[in-house]
């Protein structure tokens, strides 16, 4: 068994004395481990850091077997992402919701739009936006995803504010001001037809982080005995804490 494809580098694990166990997210393959030998080696080691993005050939001889990778760096953002407190948190959460995917099995949106946040991530903010997108992207992905373009209540596609914490859906700002309290703020970024928006605020970013998180909670991670990860809280601290610089 042999192919050849892109990848995302989502962890490694030493193995004996100079060996490493790589998990990657690739484009036609999905989440897929493997063997790279020297991968703890000096050599290696830069170019197997979380975040990067690579170019593998697996081989086994059987297809259940591990195999082993030959792997080659095309996008090197490690040296980057470790510079920032909000990045190496945020790449570890990224890590994290990808492997709530089911291994071996691909999702090409997903890996699409894992490069994009890594590409941008540079900034605080911009990188708490497309974090958000990417839990919402992630929640679709697994089964669950939000009606965020249509009013829950009414039909309506506009005033869009609120957020059932029940239904996952979309409601405007007249049926839902009776009942804002029991309802979820809809951040304007996150908006139908307001995607582009960039005149979001730190509480934006949190009732992004409220929404996301209730329902990757709830449909993901409960069910799965699992609770959110550290690193998130993290990333969530840690942007703020780098916004609030003068």
């Amino acid at each position: 068994m042999e192919w050849t494809d892109e990848g995302i580098v989502l962890g490694v694990r030493r193995h004996g004395e100079s060996s490493a166990i790589v998990e990657l997210l690739t484009r036609e393959h999905g989440r897929h481990l493997g063997l790279v030998r020297g991968g703890a080696g000096s050599r290696m080691r830069p170019l197997l850091q979380p975040g990067n993005s690579v170019s593998a050939v697996w081989r086994a001889r059987l297809d259940e077997h591990l195999g082993t990778y030959a792997i080659e760096g095309t996008r090197l953002r490690a040296a980057t992402l470790l510079a920032s407190s909000f990045a190496v948190y945020g790449v570890t959460h990224l890590a994290s919701l990808a492997r709530l995917l089911p291994e071996r099995d691909p999702h090409q949106d997903i890996y699409d739009r894992l490069g994009l946040t890594l590409d941008d991530f540079d900034d605080a903010g911009t990188a708490a936006l497309h974090l958000v997108r990417f839990e919402l992207a992630m929640l679709a992905e697994l089964g669950f995803g939000l009606d965020l373009e249509n009013c829950a209540a009414t039909g309506a596609t506009s005033d869009l504010i609120y957020v059932s914490p029940k239904s996952g859906g979309a409601v405007s700002r007249q049926a839902g001001d009776p009942w804002r309290d029991r309802l979820l703020r809809l951040p304007p970024f996150l908006r139908h037809g307001d995607g582009g928006r960039n005149d979001w605020s730190d509480q934006d970013l949190q009732d992004g982080f409220r929404l996301t998180g209730l329902f990757l909670l709830r449909h993901v991670l409960e069910p799965r005995g699992q609770g959110h990860s550290d690193a998130r809280d993290g990333f969530i601290h840690a942007v703020a804490r780098h916004r609030a610089r003068p």
